[in-house]
């Protein structure tokens, strides 16, 4: 039994460090294409009209929600607000309580 708690805890870990490692691979893509898209803005009309800022701004929401589902960074349920209501149910299910 500890044997496959131990395969347990290295797979979630290996997910966990997949999930960081792409978010910082999007990271990194991010900063080289909004760069890229910068410098070809800046060529074509000295940024009189910076619409490079477009593509930008789109792509970093979807960043900032990666990050915030890779580091557990979500201020609205806290780390562990899912394994408490899971245990909530679950207490209510025991003393009869339907929650359905």
């Amino acid at each position: 039994m500890r044997e496959m708690d131990k395969e347990n805890k290295y797979l979630k870990a290996k997910e966990r460090v997949e999930e960081i490692k792409k978010f910082y691979t999007s990271l990194l893509s991010y900063v080289v294409v909004i760069s890229m898209l910068a410098a070809v803005n800046y060529y074509i009309d000295q940024w009189s009209y910076m619409w490079f800022l477009w593509a930008a701004f789109g792509w970093g929401i979807g960043l900032i929600f990666q990050a915030v589902k890779v580091f557990g960074l979500n201020p609205f349920f806290g780390k562990d607000w899912e394994e408490r209501k899971i245990k909530e149910y679950m207490r209510e299910d025991e003393r009869g309580d339907r929650w359905e």
